[in-house]
């Protein structure tokens, strides 16, 4: 039986946060399920384990294991409930072509919560290294990775679909490194406002930014804690953010869901300071944006380059669903070229051992590099007929003319 590359998913398309992050699979945690699953499920030769906010998948390649028993034992393996509502929640795939044709759709943006997020690309490299270190490769998913990745340089080559950012939260962030010189950078104190999605994005792209001393806050402080742990940064009493009692912060990002005014003032200092709200309705008086010693920005100031960006990405859909088409038809045309690979293969060492056997009769002493070539050369040769051994007598016919070339 050949194997199939076959894949389960759960994302913001088919869950909620709150249901989608009981399959979150932790940083810690990756190694333990991987070896997990290759030990309860041997047949299984390649797997890519890919965690982001907005998704947890599994691309693995084998013989027998269905898609379906992969996610019925992730369920299992995260304490879910083995029920009809639980199921539903994942995508999946037992053929190859519909997992490729996914994979290429997740990994171009197209699926992304942020049209067009060019953080999955880099998200993606990151789980299949992983997989590299662990053996784990496939032909069949190695085979799809340079897919994915030739597809991704030929969208940023020849479309408008990366240009710029569409996140509110990528931009609040560049906007802070712009204002302040990059010595001062990494000494700003910040504080996150929120546990949202905005926030979550503002922790997620402080992975390119490296700002590290970040405080985040949160009403519910347990959300906080949970944040500041994931992402190794301080909790900030919510208590002094009702009071304004922001010490000594260079930076506040707030984005809390229904605190409107949340804050009217801020201290009084030498140093200014930068005030971004997020959120609707907004959390900052913007009258405070008047005082000299405060840098203020509100959604609509944050968003003005972003409409463009989002109308240039929404034009370009066509240009890179037509380019993962294409790629897409490349990886079939392999696919289905496998068993002409496989055989080659087989009489490659045929081939291979009745070149070695005519130089041997004629009492002749090539190299190895020149038993290769002909060998190969032969072999091309094969590749123009039909799924059958050559005759012995056409085989010899071949070499005795190749060697005759390059001898």
């Amino acid at each position: 039986m050949n194997n199939s590359l076959r894949f389960i998913s759960i994302s913001h398309q088919t869950a909620s946060v709150t249901l989608r992050e009981k399959y979150h699979i932790p940083e810690v945690e990756k190694s333990d399920l991987v070896n997990h699953i290759c030990g309860t499920f041997p047949d299984i030769s390649g797997l890519l384990l890919l965690v982001t906010c907005n998704r947890t998948e599994i691309y693995f390649e084998s013989q027998s294991t269905h898609a379906t028993t992969i996610r019925d034992f992730l369920i299992g393996q995260k304490g879910g409930k083995d029920s009809a509502e639980t199921k539903p929640l994942f995508n999946f795939s037992n053929e190859t072509e519909d997992t490729v044709r996914h994979l290429l759709k997740v990994t171009s943006g197209l699926s992304s919560s942020v049209l067009g997020d060019a953080e999955i690309v880099h998200q993606i490299k990151k789980s299949y290294q992983f997989s590299i270190a662990n053996q784990l490769q496939g032909s069949l998913l190695e085979r799809a990775m340079q897919t994915v990745f030739k597809s991704h340089k030929r969208i940023s080559n020849e479309t408008h679909f990366r240009d710029g950012t569409t996140s509110v939260a990528y931009k609040s962030l560049k906007v802070l490194s712009n204002i302040f010189d990059e010595p001062s950078l990494k000494s700003k104190k910040i504080l996150f406002i929120g546990a949202g999605d905005i926030v979550n994005q503002l922790f997620k792209y402080n992975s390119k930014f490296k700002f590290n001393n970040i405080y985040v806050s949160n009403r519910t402080e347990e959300k906080a804690r949970t944040l500041s742990k994931l992402h190794h940064s301080q909790v900030f009493s919510w208590d002094k953010v009702l009071a304004n009692d922001f010490q000594d912060f260079d930076v506040i990002i707030s984005a809390s869901s229904n605190c409107p005014q949340l804050i009217k003032q801020v201290p009084i200092r030498k140093e200014k300071i930068l005030l971004i709200d997020l959120a609707i309705p907004c959390n900052i008086d913007k009258t405070l944006g008047k005082a000299e010693h405060i840098m203020f920005y509100d959604l609509d100031t944050i968003s003005v380059d972003l409409e463009e960006t989002r109308e240039k990405r929404f034009a370009a859909i066509g240009e890179v669903t037509n380019i993962l088409t294409e790629e897409h038809e490349v990886y079939k045309e392999w696919l289905q070229d496998a068993p002409l690979r496989a055989f080659l293969a087989e009489y490659k060492i045929i081939v291979n051992q009745k070149v070695v056997e005519y130089f041997d009769e004629n009492n002749k002493k090539p190299n190895t590099e020149t038993i290769k070539t002909i060998t190969d050369r032969v072999i091309r040769k094969l590749r123009k007929k039909t799924l059958r051994p050559i005759s012995s007598k056409e085989m010899e016919l071949a070499i005795e003319e190749q060697s005759s070339i390059i001898v």
